[in-house]
């Protein structure tokens, strides 16, 4: 028994090796494709071993698994489901431009279900595979052991067309990955030959004949910009859309047919998928989604309600779903050994080098094979001449190595004449043989002469590589499927395509509960009894339509871009959903203020007041986003500033600020200059040590309004706006509490009156009562007000919202 012999080796040094070996085992022999060829080694083997077998087009169809049996067993040691998933693919016609294997029974479909197993299907070689093995038996590929020495198997097929081109490729290996789309067979042939013809070609000349991928699913191409650059340097963007048409059918409603997908799209997932759509009401105005995919080609039909809008609900569907793709070129392919990125002039480069190998040892071997006839035709032509002293030897001698001998002495035959006159039949001996002999040889000078020239003149040997695939471009062309347009369209989505456009209720409460309530069920509980915990109250309620936007801002600065329409649909007794399950605030993060904006475009601003005295004005239409799955940036806060207030204003109206010891600052919001949602803003009070701003009210600068001002001490007082001069913003402000020697009043809030609201105190003590102030009379600033609430007995109060009756 051998002994273990264990080896001290860093991990690093012996991972590195062993990863390195097999990174370059499946870079090589794996997952990418030969420049020449474009297989990978499992298609090369799979298409040599069915024509090694003769399991070609002009014979019958042969089970699948023979095949893979005999693969395995031969060329590709690995699994069996491997090996039939890549025959299957080369059968697709819907993944390869040209088929490369025919297959009898299920192969899988468009709609991703898997084939037949390998035991009830049969395939056989396309006609077109023939002429990637054409030659093959000429020696002009160079040839390998198979793995276990029993065979030999091609290091690449002759491939007398662009096959890498043409049928595209796409895998993933350590490090590199490819994404190579199929191409029309004339065009790639035609730019073939340009190439050969002016060497000096740019991407732009060949641009002219090969114009674009050519998915065999058809399609439209948007972004001839992406394909030049793709073809420069093998890496490019293009879009991708199925084919879609909107008809007319009966009652004047409308359909939306698709009748092509893009590339590598699932048809299956999609029709699900556009059925969400429906049914989540994502997307208004679809009434049913259709399979009705037959025999005679693919049909998707949406048919839509009677006022759908057919134009912007196709635009949806290409943005949200995946009748359109981005298609990304990544043009990797084996090149000498190595993977490398290739443009189109580099791969068409490669593939013409490798056909003049090709032709050159296809013309060596046919010329050894020619001269060799030639000769042993002349040795025939000169016995017949002396046929008689021929037998005559030959009769006179003891064996076959004999009259060989006697025939070379006598005649001067070569020894390759010698044996092909010793083994020619009686009957070759009659007259119209020798003339047949001459006619071969005459033929053969030719073929030889014209050979030798290949061989000698370049020119000669590409003209044979053209011609040839001239021959193969009239045998095999077809129509281009895909349409190639030059520019991206952007798609612009409709909003009122997407929302069902509704009147609702939305609430949102101080707690962050949220939802919106379809007005049937608002109206069935007249609007009482709202679902809602017992320590919490209502911050914002409305009714608002589904295509508005709600924006809510947060004491830490940030805002929530909530479109009504998404917002939970929840009847008017049940409890809201809690932000926190739509957006990720923090546990710290309260509401502060709730707004409905319509139009983002209105000329309005939002206006923030801090609690450390900053304000900042920013213009509406700066807080519109296209997303908006997380908070977003209101105002720059510094250290542990809050937002003590938000108000959508017109741009022109007055700012009074308020702060906890009593001071008021009034001044124009103009004096606020406009900044951008990230900003900070600039000081908005001048604020003594400790004190904080509590509230800030706004109001149009010519009417002069009614402020109610509430105390921490329970004490009310009214004051009209008038009491505070304008001034300038950063000032200290005037006072609107009388300073007390001890226990003095801090202000809890400031805010306009309105009629018919009533005022609701809440106090540390967990009291909460509601006044109407409208007896109040007003008083000037040096007041202190009158005690609605005992602070003593009942607690200072913390908390000051307004109701209305609709409110309760």
């Amino acid at each position: 028994m051998q002994k273990e012999i264990f080896q001290d080796l860093p991990l690093e040094e012996v991972l590195g090796d062993r990863f390195g070996r097999y990174s370059k085992y499946i870079i090589q022999e794996r997952a990418l494709p030969d420049a020449r060829d474009g297989l990978k080694p499992v298609q090369r083997r799979i298409l040599y071993a069915m024509y090694a077998e003769g399991n070609t087009q002009d014979k019958p169809f042969r089970k699948s698994a023979k095949t893979v049996g005999n693969v395995i067993g031969n060329y590709h040691p690995h699994g069996d489901s491997s090996v039939y998933e890549a025959m299957v693919r080369m059968s697709q016609d819907w993944k390869l431009r040209q088929v490369l294997i025919e297959m009898h029974g299920n192969n899988g479909s468009i709609d991703g279900d898997p084939p037949a197993a390998m035991r009830y299907t049969e395939a056989r070689l396309s006609a077109i595979s023939s002429e990637l093995l054409k030659d093959i038996e000429k020696r002009t590929v160079e040839f390998i052991p198979n793995f276990d020495d029993t065979s030999e198997e091609p290091v690449v097929l002759p491939a007398r067309f662009p096959n890498l081109l043409v049928n595209g490729s796409t895998g993933i290996s350590a490090g590199y990955a490819t994404e190579i789309p199929p191409h029309q067979l004339g065009e790639v042939i035609d730019a073939t030959v340009m190439r050969m013809d002016h060497p000096e070609c740019t991407v732009a000349d060949l641009m002219t004949v090969i114009k674009g991928p050519d998915f065999p699913t058809g399609g439209i191409i948007q972004g001839k910009e992406g394909i030049e650059k793709a073809y420069e340097t093998g890496k490019g963007k293009i879009i991708v859309r199925g084919k879609a048409e909107i008809e007319e059918i009966r009652g004047g409603k409308k359909q939306i047919v698709i009748t092509e997908l893009p590339y590598d799209v699932n048809k299956a997932s999609l029709v699900k998928k556009m059925d969400e759509f429906r049914v989540d009401r994502k997307v208004e105005g679809i009434a049913e989604v259709r399979d009705e995919t037959d025999r005679t080609g693919l049909r998707i039909v949406i048919e839509l309600k009677k006022d759908g809008d057919a134009e912007g609900i196709l635009n949806y569907l290409y943005k949200a779903s995946d009748l359109q793709i981005s298609y990304n070129f990544n043009m990797v392919a084996i090149h000498e050994q190595r993977p490398v990125q290739m443009g189109l002039i580099q791969m068409l480069d490669a593939y013409i080098r490798h056909q003049k190998e090709v032709v050159t040892k296809r013309s060596q071997y046919e010329l050894a094979k020619a001269r060799a006839r030639h000769h042993i035709v002349e040795g025939l032509i000169k016995a017949l001449s002396i046929l008689d002293q021929v037998i005559e030897v030959i009769r006179s001698s003891k064996d076959k190595r004999d009259a060989k001998h006697n025939l070379i002495d006598s005649f001067a035959f070569t020894e390759a004449q010698a044996e092909a006159i010793v083994t020619l039949q009686l009957y070759r001996l009659t007259n119209t043989d020798i003339a047949a002999l001459e006619k071969e040889a005459d033929q053969l000078e030719t073929d030889i002469k014209k050979l030798e020239e290949i061989l000698a003149s370049e020119k000669k040997l590409a003209s044979v590589i053209k011609k040839e695939l001239k021959d193969i471009k009239k045998k095999y062309n077809d129509e281009r499927r895909t349409v190639i347009q030059d520019e991206i369209e952007e798609i612009k989505v409709n909003l009122e395509v997407l929302i069902p456009n509704e009147e609702v209720i939305v609430t949102v409460t101080k707690d962050g509960y949220i939802k919106r309530t379809s007005l049937r069920s608002y109206s069935a509980s007249n609007g009482k009894d709202l679902a809602m915990k017992e320590t919490d109250r209502l911050l914002y309620k409305k009714e608002v339509n589904t295509t508005d936007v709600l924006l809510l801002f947060t004491n830490k600065g940030n805002y929530l871009y909530m479109p009504v329409h998404e917002l939970p649909d929840i009847r008017w007794k049940d409890l809201g959903q809690h932000l926190a399950s739509l957006i990720a605030i923090s546990k710290d993060e309260s509401i502060i203020a709730a707004f409905d904006i319509q139009d983002f475009q209105e000329p309005l601003y939002f206006l923030f007041a801090t609690r450390n005295g900053m304000l900042k004005r920013t213009e509406l239409a700066s807080y519109k986003v296209q997303r908006y799955s997380k908070p977003l940036t209101a105002i720059k806060l510094k250290g542990e500033d809050e937002v003590a207030a938000v108000h959508l204003t017109d741009g022109s109206q007055h700012v009074l600020l308020a702060t906890a010891f009593g001071y008021g600052l009034r001044f124009s919001e103009e004096e606020a200059s406009i900044v951008g949602p990230r900003a900070a803003g600039v000081k908005g009070i001048n604020l003594k040590d400790g004190d904080t701003v509590v509230s800030a009210a706004v109001w149009e600068a010519e009417k002069e309004r009614e402020l109610l001002i509430v105390t921490h001490r329970g004490a009310v007082k009214k004051m009209s706006t008038s009491e505070f001069e304008p001034a300038s913003r950063a000032g200290r402000g005037v006072i609107m509490l009388r300073e007390l020697k001890k226990n003095s009043h801090r202000l809890v809030e400031l805010h306009l009156t309105e009629p018919g609201e009533e005022v609701v105190l809440q106090t540390d003590k967990g009291l909460v009562e509601s006044f109407d102030f409208s007896y109040l009379k007003q008083s000037d600033r040096y007041s202190n007000g009158s005690f609605v609430i005992d602070a003593k007995e009942n607690g200072q109060v913390t908390e000051v919202w307004t109701t209305t009756s609709s409110d309760e």
